[in-house]
């Protein structure tokens, strides 16, 4: 272990991203009263050319009327590549109250996508004497992105999250596939006459989560594009979670249930991290390093382990 000790990310749930087109007011209301913990307000991909200047003032607009509980807010801008992106910017930090939390980036390849839109925004947020400091969050959607995932992840304080964008990933590494995330047909081992299906996007993912972990960001899954098929998109989040992600996005309501399903410890899980460190507890005051756990050896790691689990009920069932 480094005696540079790796930061804590945000405290705050984020097991749900559910995204909406900005260009659809009535969907606003709604997405409000949803159980995701964050609601990604979206200019980019949801929303076509001539729609966007609209979508825009819908957006700015419903920030301030529409009740948004406790929920994370977030508004997904264009990518740099875009003309489009700046007047995003400017528009919302201009006229928008100070409801927004976080503004997301699409499409970073490199740590300098960040310090753009950050002097933009601070430039901004000075100007206009805004009080409460807007927080980033990022896609890696892109070669470049991977590539280039631990400056990025280091980029600006004002990072809180990171996800992966499986579609415009696969499209930049060129994957033969059309498929948004799951399982892919063509992607298998095979023995003894038997397919065994791979992940593909197994270690984009492990880049992500280790590159937030350094630098105290929360990792989140991205998309998962066939919404009629709950147990792909269950298998997959189980995979995301197992990895140390601590949520996945919706595209979908009926998606909303079962990323909070999966990304809430279950109670048998969070008695068990609590009977670990009890149990640890109990060898400390005897001067042990180590005990036994129904069978099996528990360490000082263990209490690591078993204060992730404990941590995150704790967070969720406070922002409940």
């Amino acid at each position: 272990m480094s005696f540079r000790l790796q930061p804590q990310p945000p405290a705050r749930p984020n097991r749900c991203q559910l995204f909406g087109p900005g260009s659809n007011t009535k969907l606003f209301a709604k997405m409000a009263a949803s159980a995701a913990d964050v609601i990604n307000l979206d200019l980019e991909d949801a929303v076509s050319p001539d729609d966007k200047p609209q979508a825009r003032r819908n957006v700015i607009e419903a920030i301030g009327d529409v009740d948004w509980g406790n929920k994370t807010l977030s508004v997904r801008i264009n990518g740099l590549d875009t003309p489009w992106w700046y007047r995003d910017v400017v528009d919302l930090l201009e006229n928008c109250d100070e409801r927004l939390d976080q503004i997301m980036i699409p499409k970073v390849g490199c740590a300098a996508d960040i310090y753009a839109v950050d002097a933009l925004v601070t430039a901004i947020e000075t100007a206009k004497g805004r009080q409460k400091r807007i927080a980033f969050e990022v896609i890696i959607e892109s070669a470049a992105g991977l590539s280039h995932v631990e400056e990025i992840a280091a980029a600006s304080p004002r990072l809180e999250a990171m996800s992966l964008g499986a579609a415009d990933f696969a499209a930049s590494m060129g994957m033969q596939t059309t498929g948004i995330g799951g399982t892919q047909e063509d992607y298998y081992m095979l023995r003894q006459g038997q397919k065994y299906w791979a992940d593909p996007w197994h270690w984009a993912q492990t880049a992500i989560v280790a590159a937030c972990r350094t630098h105290g960001l929360l990792p989140v899954d991205g998309p998962f594009g066939d919404f009629s098929d709950d147990e792909g998109f269950r298998a997959q989040s189980l995979r995301s979670a197992t990895l140390g992600m601590v949520g996945k996005w919706a595209i979908h309501p009926k998606q909303i249930a079962l990323a909070n399903e999966v990304f809430t410890p279950t109670q048998a899980k969070v008695t068990e991290a609590k009977e670990i460190l009890s149990a640890m507890e109990d060898a400390r005051k005897t001067g042990a390093g180590a005990t036994v756990y129904k069978g099996r050896l528990v360490d000082i790691a263990s209490i690591k382990q078993a204060q992730v689990i404990v941590r995150q009920a704790e967070l969720i069932a406070a922002g409940e």
